[in-house]
């Protein structure tokens, strides 16, 4: 099992909105959003589940603590088509070791794949979002990710859907059934991807990564 974070818990509430408005503009501005992108405050009393049509709800922590900007690369984009779930039903502790693993592959040459991330993270539920927690027997790469984040489902806002490569689908609640997958211990890329500290990235580095185009939005929906 994948650590005590494995365990499932049932789905509780959705808190409403609450967050400073302030912060939000912040964001919007520093991670370099278009006008195209439509980011939008939600109103008071709304929830993450109120995302109007063509719009998908992103969580702020996604942003100031897990790596992530726009658009969304297109490994990100694979992890959700394999795995089946929407971006909204990620928790942004997690957003962090998709991004890690994606920086730690792309900073060794290495081209991050689904079956390179599964040697090393397992699919879990907890309270109703998806997180990914690690593998038993594989090494870990990931040094001192954070436990969770204060208050992280009120700060949320709504964009535009086509800041994302694909089409995504919501994923109903369901059993994860434990991988049993064998290590690839011999293998050059599984030796050269080395334990590192969790950080925030400043904006050049991701550039530097393939990780980030400094908020040029792409409008195009990629099929796998």
């Amino acid at each position: 099992m994948a650590e005590e974070e494995a365990i499932q818990v049932e789905e509780g509430p959705v808190p409403v909105l609450k967050w400073d408005q302030g912060l939000f503009k912040q964001i919007v501005r520093g991670f370099q959003f278009p006008p195209e992108c439509d980011a939008r405050y939600p109103r008071q009393g709304q929830t993450a589940a109120d995302a109007p049509p063509g719009y998908i709800t992103l969580f702020a922590d996604f942003f100031l603590e897990g790596n992530f900007q726009l658009p969304a690369t297109n490994f990100l984009a694979s992890i959700l088509h394999f795995y089946g779930f929407h971006i909204s039903q990620m928790c942004p502790t997690r957003m962090i070791r998709v991004r890690h693993f994606e920086f730690l592959c792309r900073s060794q040459g290495i081209e991050p794949t689904i079956e390179k991330f599964r040697a090393f993270y397992q699919l879990i539920r907890n309270i109703g979002f998806y997180s990914f927690g690690n593998c038993g027997a594989a090494k870990k790469i990931l040094i001192s990710p954070p436990k969770s984040f204060h208050d992280w489902k009120m700060k949320f806002f709504f964009i535009r859907e086509e800041v994302m490569p694909i089409a995504m689908i919501f994923r109903e609640s369901d059993k994860i059934e434990k991988e049993e997958l064998p290590i690839p211990k011999g293998a050059d890329w599984y030796m050269n991807l080395l334990a590192t500290p969790n950080r925030i990235f400043v904006e050049h580095v991701l550039v530097a990564a393939a990780m980030s185009d400094n908020g040029r939005i792409a409008v195009k929906k990629f099929q796998f």
